[in-house]
């Protein structure tokens, strides 16, 4: 009689994988204590009340697409012309279209804005 003697394959053990995860989670949990929490007696400033406005250092786009400056109708060339070349603010409207805002984005880097930021309305949650 013959015999077919299959060989068994030995399976993987879960058990060191079920070690590294356990180590990466204690790890984890120590190194995510390492801040000092903050003093319980601290009561940080509340500004949910506060009225929001725009810097007043800052360009402003408005729906129509027209620009201002500090109240007064402006150009890219003009505003740029009357300063230093470095980081410029712009403060779009709501309804403003969005190929304006990139123009005139565009147009502050080519005229020397190293940087331009663009201020928006964090919205509450």
């Amino acid at each position: 009689m013959i015999r077919f003697i299959r060989k068994r394959r030995r399976r993987d053990s879960t058990i060191a994988l079920i070690n590294v995860v356990f180590l990466m989670l204690i790890f984890f949990l120590i190194a995510g204590t390492v801040a000092t929490p903050l003093d319980p007696d601290l009561n940080l400033v509340d500004t949910s009340e506060l009225e929001g406005r725009e810097p007043p250092d800052a360009l402003v786009l408005h729906r129509d697409g027209t620009l201002s400056y500090r109240g007064t109708p402006t150009d890219p060339e003009i505003y740029m012309s009357g300063r230093d070349p470095g980081p410029v603010r712009i403060v779009p409207d709501r309804e403003a279209p969005g190929a304006r805002l990139i123009e005139v984005t565009g147009d502050l880097r080519r005229l020397g804005a190293v940087s331009v930021f663009v201020v928006t309305e964090k919205a509450l949650e």
